[in-house]
């Protein structure tokens, strides 16, 4: 199969709609319950401390920029023990993109469409999810582009519309939360901002055109992931209070049913149903694409597109049974998930840095000395061109020679005919003689 590649603005979209994902419905509920109104300060702190992860995805895949995470963790670690790690990942992603299947269900049926069964909802979203695994990464990071300028324009009309309703008593008294449960808020708030961003790994270096490019595309993306998030998260504490929002399940599509603007402009919660199925669509992909290159790469098989059907259906089987109701989801969110996802997403990145440096895998090496090998084979392909066109002039002139020898030989030629046609005068007086006699 021929190798995809994707820009580092398309890379950039990407992380930024990937970092927000799910976190736009269900990450204020998940550290107000800790942080109360000091929710904002714990997602600034969280944001500012992610850059470290950033940073740390970023060096790893300078050390191995052909290779995808799984092929990173072969490489580094060995086939044996490097197969085992990426097997754990493998099922931290294949897991993770049917929880998602989950809590699209779960959220349409609770406050959308409540008469309608979850797999409806899960069987109509995996078959996007699927088609667009079968029309590859260069087509989802098109689609990516094209939903981003929406959910940019819907965020702010969103931030705009409920700023009347703000409150800056909700957040006070400012810096009360022990510091303990702050940051605990703040594990939370990263586990699922950014700690799914080791996923990106499987495109990160290995499927950009512009690598500088791309590093400066995942620092920009994952601020202004963090940015939206933390104003959201702001102003789910301003207008509904640090109560209110740590007891629902999807504070911030309650906070967009606040939304009334001169008894006129109002029941346009919808539009926060719209930017959430846009980044759970980015995160979902991710989750399943990585999956099935994981299985793919690690089988050692060409063309991955048979395995996307029956991965397709076992992740819908997955959504649902995975949680069996909101309270078990709600428990595996905030108690186990940032431990189970942590070995695979912090500890496993820094033990792959750490033994890369140890045995001396390096990237940058490797580039130069294929850099140093292509201008090689430039210099001799372009001496070659020049010794074929020496050549070429040389032969040029032998057949310019050749022709202007042919030319007199030619003339020579003509004037023999002509002196052989000519008659002599001899001859005429000896014919003339006769003629008289």
């Amino acid at each position: 199969m021929e190798k995809e590649i994707i820009s580092s603005r398309q890379f950039m979209i990407i992380t930024l709609l990937f970092s927000i994902g799910t976190a736009i419905l269900i990450i204020p509920a998940t550290i107000a319950k800790a942080a109360k109104q000091d929710a904002w300060i714990a997602a600034i702190i969280g944001v500012a401390i992610s850059f470290l992860l950033v940073k740390l995805y970023i060096s790893l895949g300078k050390r191995t920029p052909s290779l995808t995470f799984i092929e990173a963790n072969e490489k580094i670690l060995g086939r044996f023990l490097g197969k085992f790690t990426a097997i754990g990942f493998i099922l931290l992603t294949f897991l993770s993109s049917g929880e998602l299947l989950y809590f699209i269900g779960i959220f349409m049926k609770t406050e959308v469409m409540p008469e309608t069964p979850t797999m409806a909802f899960a069987l109509l979203f995996s078959i996007i999810i699927v088609y667009a695994a079968f029309l590859g990464i260069e087509v989802f990071a098109r689609s990516a582009e094209i939903l981003f300028p929406f959910f940019i324009l819907i965020f702010i009309v969103f931030a705009v519309c409920i700023t009347p309703q703000i409150s800056f008593d909700n957040v006070q008294p400012i810096l009360e939360t022990p510091k303990k449960f702050l940051l605990y808020s703040i594990i939370r708030f990263m586990s699922i901002f950014s700690f799914p961003l080791v996923v990106l790994l499987m495109l990160f270096p290995s499927v950009v055109n512009v690598q500088k490019s791309a590093q400066k595309g995942f620092y920009i993306g994952t601020i202004i992931g963090g940015i939206v998030l933390i104003i959201l998260i702001t102003l789910c504490i301003l207008v509904l209070g640090p109560s209110n929002t740590a007891s629902r399940t999807f504070p911030s599509y309650a906070l967009a049913q606040r939304i009334s603007i001169g008894n006129f402009l109002q029941r346009i919660e919808i539009i926060m149903a719209g930017m959430w199925i846009a980044s759970i669509y980015i995160r979902t992909f991710m989750y399943f694409y990585a999956s099935v290159i994981g299985v793919a790469q690690l089988c050692k098989i060409q063309n991955h597109r048979p395995l996307i059907l029956p991965l397709g259906l076992l992740m819908i089987g997955l959504s649902q049974i995975i949680h069996p109701n909101i309270v078990h989801s709600n428990v595996y969110n905030n108690e186990i998930w940032p431990i189970f996802s942590a070995i695979f997403t912090v500890i496993l990145p820094l033990t792959l840095l750490i033994v890369a440096k140890i045995r001396k895998i390096d990237g940058n090496s490797q580039g130069e000395n294929s850099n140093e090998n292509q201008t090689n084979n430039n210099n001799h392909a372009q001496q070659d061109s020049e010794n074929n066109s020496h050549n070429a002039s040389e032969g040029d002139s032998h057949t310019e020679s050749d022709s202007k020898n042919d030319a007199q030989d030619e003339n020579k030629l003509e004037l023999e005919s002509q002196k052989g046609n000519k008659p002599n005068e001899n001859d005429v007086k000896i014919d003339q003689d006769t003629n008289d006699h």
